[in-house]
């Protein structure tokens, strides 16, 4: 097997406001947004873990083959954080965890408060 050379993959991080606040307290649109994420950019899940709080907020974490995808929301500062980090064991997805991250936050209408990129 031929293998690109090792580069462990992108870490992409964004701390998102969005107005909306039934997006930030709906856990299940999210599992559900997920899913068609999931399915367009051909990514397996191994495994999801969503926990909502009292006050409606949400944390849920995707296992994936690939690796992962989390969420923390904040409805009362009208906040989430949100984690797409994708491996490039057979092939570069560094453009795959940018158009995943762009979906989300088309998504959330949400407006970029901060953006980190991690080469790990």
């Amino acid at each position: 097997m031929d293998l690109l050379p090792y580069s462990p993959g992108l870490h992409k991080l964004v701390t998102l406001h969005v107005d909306e606040i039934s997006k930030l307290t709906n856990s299940q649109d999210f599992v559900a947004i997920t899913e068609s994420i999931l399915e367009k950019y051909e990514l397996e899940k191994v495994g999801v873990v969503v926990h909502d709080f009292e006050n409606d907020s949400f944390t849920i974490s995707f296992c994936l083959k690939e690796s992962h995808i989390c969420i923390h929301t904040w409805p009362e500062y009208n906040q989430l954080t949100l984690d797409v980090y994708l491996c490039n064991y057979l092939q570069d997805n560094s453009e795959k965890v940018r158009n995943v991250m762009a979906d989300y936050i088309t998504y959330f209408d949400g407006k970029i408060i901060k953006d980190f990129e991690i080469n790990r």
